[in-house]
C-alpha cells in the first residue's frame, strides 16, 4: 500500500474484536521488529512490550475497577464537538457522541460517574480481544538533557505510531488503551502482570479483527492552517 495512504487510512479500531480470530505469530512479529525500529532518543530503546494472549489473563484484566478520572472527562470535554458538521468546521477534536451522556456536560461533578459509565463497554472490548499489549518504560532512564525525558515520550510514540502502520498494513485492526496506565488502575494491572515498579505502563493496544464498522467523521487540518513559510505568521506556502 502506498505510504501516504497508509497514513490517512489509519484509525483507531474503537469496536469490538472476534474473540476467534487470533493474531497470527508471524503478523505479530512484524509488528513488533516495527517497533523494534521506531527511532528513539540516543537509541536507548527504553521500552518492554508485553503480549497477553491467554483469555483467562485479559478477563482478570477486565475485572479490575477504577474510578474514572474526573478531570479527564472535564479536559475532555473541551475536545467535543456535538454535531459532524460541527466537527468538520472545527478540524480538530473528537464527536461528543462517542462517550457517555454524562461525560458530554461542562460542569459535571464526580457523583455524576459512575463506573458503569465506562467499564461496561471496556469490559466487552477486552473480553473479545484475541490480543491485549503493554508498552512498559523506565522514567528514571530519561534521554540526555531533555526534561521531562520530552524526547523519551516522543520516542514511545514512534513506537506507537511503528506498531499500529504495520498492524493496519497487515489488515490487523489496532487499539490505543489509555486507561490501562492510569493511577489505580495501572497499580493493580502491574501487580497482576508482575511488572517491576521501577517500570510504568505508557499505553496498552488491541489487537485483532473487528466484527462491526464503525464509521465517524475523521479531521484534520489543511496544510495551510499549520505550515508557516520562512517566518511564523506567514501561513502557507
Amino acid at each position: 500500500m502506498d505510504l501516504l495512504t497508509l497514513i490517512r487510512d489509519r484509525h483507531s479500531s474503537r469496536v469490538l474484536f472476534d474473540p476467534k480470530k487470533p493474531v497470527k505469530k508471524e503478523d505479530l512479529n512484524k509488528i513488533l521488529e516495527a517497533a523494534s525500529w521506531a527511532p528513539t532518543a540516543h537509541n536507548m530503546q527504553n521500552y518492554e512490550v508485553v503480549i497477553i494472549d491467554d483469555k483467562k489473563v485479559i478477563k482478570e484484566i477486565s475485572t479490575v475497577k477504577a474510578p474514572v478520572s474526573l478531570t479527564f472527562v472535564r479536559e475532555n470535554y473541551n475536545q467535543l464537538s456535538f454535531s459532524e458538521a460541527e466537527l468538520e468546521q472545527k478540524k480538530t477534536g473528537i464527536l461528543g457522541t462517542m462517550f457517555p451522556p454524562a461525560w458530554q456536560k461542562p460542569n459535571i461533578k464526580k457523583y455524576e460517574i459512575t463506573e458503569d459509565d465506562r467499564n461496561s463497554f471496556f469490559k466487552e472490548e477486552l473480553n473479545t480481544t484475541p490480543l491485549l499489549g503493554l508498552v512498559l518504560y523506565d522514567p528514571s532512564r530519561r534521554a540526555p538533557a531533555s526534561e521531562g525525558d520530552f524526547l523519551g515520550i516522543i520516542s514511545l510514540g514512534c513506537v506507537m505510531e511503528n506498531m499500529w502502520l504495520m498492524a493496519n498494513s497487515l489488515g490487523i485492526n489496532f487499539h490505543i488503551v489509555s486507561s490501562l496506565s492510569n493511577g489505580p488502575y495501572e497499580k493493580k494491572i502491574k501487580e497482576l502482570l508482575g511488572i517491576p515498579k521501577n517500570l510504568v505502563i505508557a499505553y496498552s493496544f488491541r489487537l485483532g479483527y473487528a466484527t462491526t464498522t464503525y464509521k465517524y467523521v475523521r479531521v484534520r487540518r489543511d496544510i495551510e492552517d499549520f505550515t508557516h513559510h520562512n517566518i511564523y505568521g506567514n501561513k502557507g506556502l
